[in-house]
C-alpha cells in the first residue's frame, strides 16, 4: 500500500509546482502582450475573424515563449524599496537600507571626502568595474569598484572638466585647459588632441571608436581612436554649451543649448538631424534612457521634461530644477541639485514618480550623478568630494558575459578589444533610426516635369524630326510638296506624346507655329503669309 500511495503524492506535487510555474509565466508574460485582445465577436466578416484570430494566437505564443526565456536567462530580480502602510519611500534613508542588506553590499556605499582638489567628476566602465575621478584642480584617479583598491592617481597640474573611459578601462580621455588629453591605465600619455581646441566635454561612441568633443568655442568633433582621423568638425551656431550626452540607443549626440534647445547631431550631416525647443532657459542637463526613446531635460526655467523621441513629443512636466540627470539601466531617473539628490520611478505609462532622496552635507554642490552599471549604487560627484549611495532596484541583476563582464579576464578582455574592432561600426550607420540599417530604400517617386521642361524636350523632338531624311523615290513619287508633306508628319508624331501629357496635367497647349517646316524656294510664293 505504502508503495501505490508514494507514487500519487509525488504526482500531486508535480502538479502542484506545474499550476505555479504555468501562473508565473502567464504574469511575465503579460508584460510582452500587446494590449487586451481584439473584441472578434462583434465581427461578421468570417474571413477577417479568422485572420485576426490567427494573428491574436501567435501574439500570445510568442509573449508566453519570451517569458520562458526571460525566466531561465534571467534568473534574478530586480528589488525595490516597498514601504508598509501609510510609509513613504522617500523617508527612507540610507542607514536604514545599509542595516537591511546583505554584508557585500553594506560596503557599496561610502563617503569620499577630497577639499582641496575638487569639484569632482567621474565615469564608469560598461561593466560597472571600474570608476574614473577627475577633480577641476587636476586630480585623476581610477579605483577598483569591487576590491576598492586604487589603480592609479596622478596630478595633471591643469585644469580639468571632463573624464569619460574610452573602449575599456585601459585608456581613458581627459578634457584639460586647452586640449584633450589620452592617457593609458599606467597613468602615461598617449595623445594630445590639438584638433579639438579647448574641450568642455567629452562623450564616447563604444560602437564606432568615435571620440566627441564640445568646445569653448561651439564646435562639435568626431574623432576615430583607431586611425586618428578627424570624421566631422562642425560649428553647432547655437553658442557656447557644456551640456553633453550621448544616446546609448543610436548614438546620435544630444547638446543643450542657451537658448532652450535640444539640438540632436551625427557625424555624417552638417546640419543638426533634429532641433527640439524644450525650455524657456538655458538648458542646464540632458539624459537618455537606455532603450533610445525617452529623453529627460531640465532647464532654468524650473522645469523637468520626459520627451517622446519617436514623436518628438512632451510626455510628461515636473516643477524642479536640476544641475544633472541620469537614467539607470532599469529606468530610474536620479537628479542632482545644489545638496540634494533624487531618484525617480516610473510608475507606469512613463508616469514617474519621487521613490528616493538623498540629502548631501549642507554647502556640498552636487556636479554629476551616474548609476554603476549592474549594481544598485549611484555615484555622486560633488564640491568636496565623492559619495556613493545605495539605490535599490537601479541596475541590471542578469549581466551578459559577452556584452559587459566585471569579473573578465585579461585573456577575455584582449579577445572581446579584438572582436569590437572587427564589429566596428561606421560612421555613417548614427542615424535617428538605426532599424533602416538592412533594408531597402523605398523607391523614390518620380519628379513631375515642369512647363519649361516639358517644352524643352519637345523642341529637342521636334530638332530630330526635322533632320530625319527620306529615301529617294522614283520620278513623280519624289515631289517637294510630298516630302514636305511628310517631314510635317513626322513633326506631328514627334509632338504628339507632350500635347497629350500637358493635356493630362491641365497644362496650356503651346500654340502651334504656322510655320514649322521651311518650304523649298520654288514652293515659298505658294504658302499663306502670316497675319499681320
Amino acid at each position: 500500500m505504502m508503495a501505490s500511495v508514494a507514487p500519487e503524492r509525488s504526482d500531486v506535487l508535480g502538479l502542484g509546482q506545474a499550476v505555479v510555474i504555468s501562473d508565473e509565466l502567464e504574469l511575465k508574460a503579460k508584460k510582452y502582450l500587446r494590449g487586451e485582445n481584439a473584441g472578434l465577436e462583434a465581427l461578421r466578416d468570417k474571413k477577417l475573424k479568422g485572420q485576426l484570430s490567427v494573428k491574436e494566437k501567435l501574439y500570445g505564443q510568442s509573449a508566453k515563449a519570451a517569458a520562458k526565456a526571460e525566466k531561465w536567462l534571467m534568473p534574478s530580480e530586480e528589488g525595490y524599496l516597498v514601504a508598509e502602510g501609510l510609509e513613504k519611500t522617500r523617508n527612507i534613508n540610507q542607514e536604514s537600507i545599509v542595516r537591511e542588506v546583505d554584508l557585500l553590499s553594506s560596503r557599496k556605499p561610502f563617503d569620499m571626502i577630497l577639499p582641496e582638489l575638487g569639484p569632482y567628476t567621474l565615469e564608469y566602465t560598461s561593466s560597472g568595474r571600474h570608476m574614473l575621478v577627475g577633480g577641476r584642480k587636476g586630480h585623476i584617479a581610477m579605483i577598483d569598484m569591487i576590491t576598492m583598491d586604487l589603480i592609479k592617481e596622478f596630478q595633471v597640474r591643469e585644469t580639468v572638466r571632463d573624464v569619460v573611459f574610452l573602449q575599456n578601462e585601459q585608456l581613458f580621455a581627459v578634457a584639460q585647459k586647452k586640449y584633450p588629453y589620452i592617457y593609458n591605465r599606467h597613468g602615461t600619455e598617449i595623445h594630445c588632441l590639438k584638433e579639438h581646441g579647448k574641450p568642455l566635454k567629452l562623450q564616447f561612441l563604444d560602437k564606432h571608436f568615435l571620440l566627441a568633443s564640445v568646445n569653448s568655442f561651439a564646435q562639435l568633433h568626431y574623432q576615430d581612436v583607431t586611425t586618428g582621423e578627424i570624421v566631422a568638425n562642425y560649428r553647432t551656431g547655437l553658442g557656447r554649451t557644456d551640456v553633453m550626452r550621448v544616446n546609448p540607443y543610436n548614438a546620435v549626440i544630444g547638446l543643450g543649448h542657451s537658448g532652450g534647445k535640444v539640438t540632436m547631431w551625427k557625424p555624417t550631416s552638417v546640419k543638426p538631424l533634429v532641433t527640439m525647443l524644450c525650455h524657456h532657459g538655458p538648458v542646464t542637463a540632458v539624459a537618455f534612457h537606455g532603450g533610445g526613446h525617452l529623453m529627460a531635460t531640465a532647464g532654468m526655467d524650473r522645469k523637468i521634461k520626459l520627451w517622446d523621441l519617436r514623436k518628438f513629443e512632451v510626455l510628461r512636466t515636473y516643477a524642479g530644477h536640476a544641475q544633472t540627470l541620469d537614467f539607470s539601466q532599469k529606468g530610474l531617473l536620479s537628479t542632482g541639485n545644489g545638496s540634494h539628490v533624487q531618484i525617480w520611478r516610473d510608475c507606469g505609462d512613463q508616469d514617474y514618480q519621487l521613490y528616493m532622496t538623498h540629502n548631501m552635507v549642507k554647502g556640498y554642490q552636487v556636479g554629476k550623478v551616474s548609476f554603476r552599471p549592474y549594481e544598485d549604487v549611484l555615484g555622486i560627484s560633488h564640491s568636496m568630494g565623492l559619495s556613493s549611495i545605495l539605490v535599490p532596484g537601479s541596475g541590471e541583476p542578469n549581466f551578459d558575459t559577452w556584452v559587459a563582464n566585471p569579473y573578465e579576464t585579461t585573456k577575455q578582455r584582449r579577445e572581446k578589444e579584438v572582436h569590437a574592432l572587427l564589429d566596428k561600426l561606421q560612421p555613417e550607420t548614427i542615424m535617428l533610426d538605426p532599424r533602416k540599417i538592412g533594408t531597402l530604400e523605398p523607391p523614390r517617386r518620380k519628379e513631375k516635369p515642369t512647363k519649361k521642361d516639358i517644352e524643352d524636350e519637345m523642341e529637342d523632338a521636334i530638332e530630330a524630326a526635322k533632320s530625319i531624311s527620306f529615301k529617294k523615290k522614283t520620278k513623280g513619287r519624289n515631289k517637294p510638296s510630298r516630302r514636305a508633306k511628310k517631314k510635317e508628319e513626322e513633326i506631328f508624331k514627334a509632338k504628339r506624346p507632350f500635347l497629350e501629357q500637358q493635356r493630362e496635367d491641365g497644362l496650356p497647349a503651346k500654340k502651334q507655329r504656322i510655320s514649322e517646316v521651311e518650304l523649298p524656294k520654288s514652293l515659298q510664293r505658294f504658302a499663306r503669309n502670316k497675319p499681320s
